[in-house]
């Protein structure tokens, strides 16, 4: 054993100083690429460093480039407008040399044309003081025609104010006149109407057998069918024996009636409601103004005064019954004569 144990330690003397020779060699080679190592870290940091330092010098430099530029940008903007103004002034400057170059050659001319008219005016002003002169004496003579219109005014203010007095005194009169005329006619109206009873009296005594004929108020009322046939304004046989008995009867009464009543007879033709339409009568105005019409002429060829007659025609327009049957129709279908004053 112990032996065996002197072998290994002899073993374990001979490797040991060559391992060791081996560690530190390790030792030395890590030590040195260690150096190395930081060596080439401080180069390359210096190296880093010096180039952030260059950067900056160069961006400190183009920042300042830039302003530079802007700067000359700016100031040759500036140098441009200038340039513009001075070019828009040079052109403005040349017009104006130029309107002013005309204006003189026109200044001559004008010069010499107000020298004409300076001419012109004297000799005016000459003839204006010869007309001053003619003119004082027309303002005198005017002068002594207004004081004479003057006293004309006064004159017809005078005679204005008589007249005024009298037209006064003529309105009185007139007043007194109109009350004595309205007087009158009043009296005439009622002596009118107490002929018009008896003209209405007379008449219902002769027509007095004639259901289709009858007073309405103060008109005497014929139906149509007494008088015409159906669309027409000829009298029929049975309606010329009617006017006659009319026509006698206003004979009698112009006699009565007093010549200072201006009387007249009015005949009114009337139709229905429903529409006519012939060459004769194109609508029943027409047919209503011809019947009216035909009754006039017939009591004048019977001796009835023509200035005591007048006659209109009112169509469908003045009914006396508005209903739509024939009854209606009927009695809007008539002949009316009214004894009136004009």
């Amino acid at each position: 054993m112990a032996r065996g144990r002197s072998r290994r330690s002899g073993e374990y003397g001979e490797f040991w100083p060559a391992y060791v020779d081996v560690l530190s060699t390790l030792l030395l080679v890590v030590t040195l690429l260690m150096s190395i190592f930081m060596i080439a870290q401080y180069f390359s940091a210096q190296e880093s460093t010096g180039k952030d330092s260059a950067l900056q010098r160069l961006t400190l430099q183009i920042s300042e480039l830039t302003s530079l530029l802007s700067l000359e940008k700016g100031k040759s903007q500036s140098a441009q407008d200038e340039l513009a103004a001075l070019q828009a002034s040079l052109a403005s400057i040349k017009s104006e040399n130029e309107k002013l170059t005309g204006a003189g050659l026109g200044a001559d001319e004008r010069a010499k044309d107000a020298a004409g008219q300076i001419a012109g005016l004297s000799a005016d002003l000459d003839k204006q003081k010869n007309i001053s002169t003619e003119a004082l004496s027309k303002v005198d003579l005017l002068n002594q025609q207004l004081v004479a219109l003057r006293r004309q005014i006064a004159a017809l203010n005078d005679a204005l104010n008589a007249s005024e007095k009298k037209g006064a005194e003529s309105d009185k009169t007139i007043k007194d006149l109109g009350a004595r005329l309205n007087t009158a006619l009043a009296q005439q109206v009622q002596e009118l109407k107490r002929y018009r009873s008896d003209f209405f009296g007379r008449l219902r005594t002769l027509l007095k057998d004639r259901k289709d004929i009858r007073v309405v108020g103060d008109r005497f009322v014929f139906e149509s069918e007494v008088l015409f046939a159906s669309g027409s304004a000829t009298l029929t046989p049975e309606g010329t024996a009617a006017m006659d008995q009319i026509a006698e009867a206003i004979v009698e009464l112009q006699k009565e009636i007093p010549s200072d009543i201006d009387w007249a007879l009015q005949i009114n033709g009337h139709t229905d409601a429903r529409p006519i339409s012939k060459a004769e009568f194109p609508s029943n105005w027409e047919l209503s103004t011809a019947r009216a019409s035909s009754v006039v002429k017939y009591l004048i060829s019977r001796g009835v005064p023509a200035d005591r007659l007048v006659a209109a025609g009112y169509a469908e327009f003045q009914p006396v019954d508005t209903g739509n049957t024939e009854d209606a129709y009927q009695k809007n279908r008539r002949i009316e004569l009214k004894l009136t004053n004009r």
